[in-house]
This record gives structure tokens, sequence and C-alpha cells, in this order.
């Protein structure tokens, strides 16, 4: 038995050191045309692309190979940015099919974020640009002259359509977005330049407001509207319904300051239609909560007016919550078990919504029919919270 757990431990072992080795040296096997031959080589973490390098220390120079996955009418790009970690402010070399059918590759600058991808000179010197494609991979090769002779390098890589012979706009997706890192150019460690923290903070953005907006809020609904149907329920339903309210406010609000920074940190990147909308819901929702102050006795006449107005800013808070999140999804694009658990929920809330619209129903229908009846003989049946659609 103990024979058996010794060499089950091994066999592990081993297959685990197998797999590690194999994933850190796949870019050592790429073979490249005219034997050209690379020291040193780092698989990058987004887009199936790989650095390869020789570096040459009594010039502070570096020969690189840019290796990436293509698709027809697509570029690629390499390149370093002097100065930060990020996209704008980056010197990079652009490689696609011109409209002639060749491959090309030139240098260009990243002054801002929708650069035009113009060939244009660079601040450091680079030389011997050229480009290759085969098999659905493109590579791109160049000696470049270090900035500041440095061994540390901030690196960018990117990848994006080309339409009429010219580069345009690349995705916004997570892996577009994070396609940026420190390399090493003498150990060859590539570290990630915050993506992993941005990445983070995105996640907790989306945690925030799918657990807030997206399901606090339309469970507060619920409550009010059907499960103070029942007397028993009184007045606990009420303080349930502005328990899931306030919580749902309150983490939403936190969500929706993690947006904001987010935002502020990604100048020139801007999702129009899911930012609009998380504006208009916290306005509508802080007008929700405010008007709480304002909530006018059962008996005031001015009490159906601002039911009509809570109910309403209540159910279009819901349905914009939902329809937001969803543009979250398509933006954070996340593994697809998060959408559908949060389609789960959706579905499963919304079954329950119809299940007690059909039990509540009879009984509020039946209770309208004994107030009309006691009516006509002079009793009141009105109470503190309501028992019917309020």
């Amino acid at each position: 038995m103990a024979s058996s757990l010794k060499t089950l431990i091994f066999f592990c072992l081993a297959t685990s050191v197998f797999i590690s080795t194999s994933t850190a040296q796949t870019c050592t096997s790429y073979t490249f045309s005219q034997n050209r031959l690379f020291s040193s080589c780092n698989s990058l973490p987004q887009l199936s692309a790989s650095i390869h390098w020789n570096y040459t220390p009594n010039n502070g120079s570096v020969h690189i190979a840019y290796r990436a996955s293509i698709s027809s009418n697509e570029w690629v790009a390499w390149g370093i940015n002097p100065t930060s970690s990020t996209m704008v402010g980056s010197q990079v070399l652009v490689a696609f099919q011109a409209s002639n059918g060749t491959f090309i590759a030139y240098p260009t600058q990243l002054t801002n974020y929708t650069p035009p991808l113009v060939s244009e000179s660079l601040s450091f010197a680079v030389s011997d640009v050229s480009a290759e494609q085969a098999n659905g991979v493109a590579t791109i090769f160049a000696t470049i002259v270090l900035p500041g002779n440095g061994t540390t390098v901030n690196q960018v890589w990117q990848a994006g359509p080309v339409s009429s012979g010219k580069p345009g706009q690349h995705s916004l997706a997570t892996a577009n977005l994070n396609s940026h890192s420190s390399l090493n150019l003498l150990t060859g460690a590539s570290v990630s330049s915050g993506g992993n923290s941005r990445l983070r903070r995105k996640n907790i953005h989306g945690v925030l407001n799918a657990i807030s907006w997206g399901t606090l809020m339309p469970i507060g609904a619920i409550i009010a509207r059907y499960v103070k149907v029942f007397p028993s329920a009184h007045p606990a339903w009420f303080y349930l319904h502005i328990a899931c309210q306030c919580s749902g406010y309150i983490v939403g609000v936190a969500g929706w300051g993690t947006g904001l920074k987010l935002g502020s940190e990604s100048a020139g990147i801007e999702y129009h239609s899911h930012r609009n909308i998380g504006i208009t819901l916290f306005c509508l929702a802080t007008l929700q909560v405010f008007a709480l102050l304002l909530r006018p006795n059962k008996d005031n006449k001015y009490r159906l007016y601002w039911n009509i107005y809570h109910h309403s800013v209540g159910y279009t808070v819901i349905i914009l919550s939902v329809v937001n999140i969803f543009k979250g999804f398509d933006i954070l694009d996340p593994e697809k078990k998060w959408k559908h658990a949060y389609i789960g929920i959706i579905i499963a809330l919304g079954a329950i919504a119809l299940i007690l619209e059909a039990i509540t129903w009879p009984i509020v229908i039946k209770r309208r029919r004994s107030g009309e009846e006691k009516s006509h003989h002079g009793v009141n049946v009105a109470n503190g919270y309501g028992g019917g659609r309020a």
C-alpha cells in the first residue's frame, strides 16, 4: 500500500514538472525564416503572442522577433513605452497585409487612444524592420537601440482590424486592454503592469452591481408586492423591503464608485451606454431613497401620487439594472458560467414572481370584494401598511 502511494506521488510530481516545463518552453520551439536564432523568449499572457530577442549589452541594442496569431484583415503590433506602462506614449512596430497584397511593417507612435497608425520615426533608433506572415502567424523583426540603455522595458502589444488597407481601432476586450507588461531583457522575467489589479477591480465592480441593483433590488420589490398581501406578514414585510432596498442602494453606490474610479483610470476608453445607464440608475435610486423621507400617511390625499412615483421609479431602476449588468458582462467578458449564473438568478426571481402573482391575486380580489361589502355597512378596513396592490 505504501509502495503504491509513493509511486502515485512520484507520478504526479513527474507529470506536474513535465507540464510546467513544457509550458515554460513553448516559445522556444518556434523556428524562424532565414535560420534566425534567438537566445531568449517569453510567451505573452494575452492575444496568443510571444516575444523573442537577442540582447547586445555592448551597444544597448536588442534584435527582436514578435510572433502573434493573425487572421485575415487584421494588424498586429509590438512596441515599447519609454516613459510609462500605458498604451498612450508607446512607440511600436505595426504589421499587416496592404491593399496590394504585400505584408508590410513600419514604426509608429501612439500619441492618443485613436492614433492613425501611420508610418513615422521613433524617439529611439530602430532598423531592419520587416515582417512576414504564414499559416495564420505574423512575425515582426527589428533591431532596436534601447532608450536610456536600460535592460527592463515597458512592452505593449496589440491586434486590430484592417479596413480599406488601413489599420483600425482595436477591440476594447479584456485581453486587448491588458496586453502590456514590463520585460527584463537579462532575466526574461515579464511582470504584468497592473493588469491583474485592474481586472480585480473590474470584477469587484461587476459583483457589487450584480448583487445590489441586480439581485437585492428585485427581491425587495417582490417582498413589497406579494408578501404584504398576507396579514401575518405585517409589518415585517415593510422592514424586509426597506432592508433589501437600503442594502442594495449602499452596495450599489460602492459599485458605482468603483466604476467611476475605473473610468478615471482609463481616459479615452469609454463605454457610453454602460456609463450613462449607471449614472441614471444612481440618480433615480438616490431620489427613491429621499422619497422615503417624504412618504405621506396612507390617508393623505397625495399618497396615490406618491405610490405612482415610487412604483414607477422602482421598476425603472430594476429594469435598467438588469440591462446594464448584461452590458457589463459584454465589456468584462468573464467566463460564461458567471453570466449563466446571473441568468439563473433572474429566471428564478421571475418564476417566484409569477407563482406569487398567481397565489396573491385571488386573495386580493376576495379582499376587495369583502371590503366593498363591509364598506356598505360603514366598516373601515384600511390599515397602516396596506394589504392590497399598493
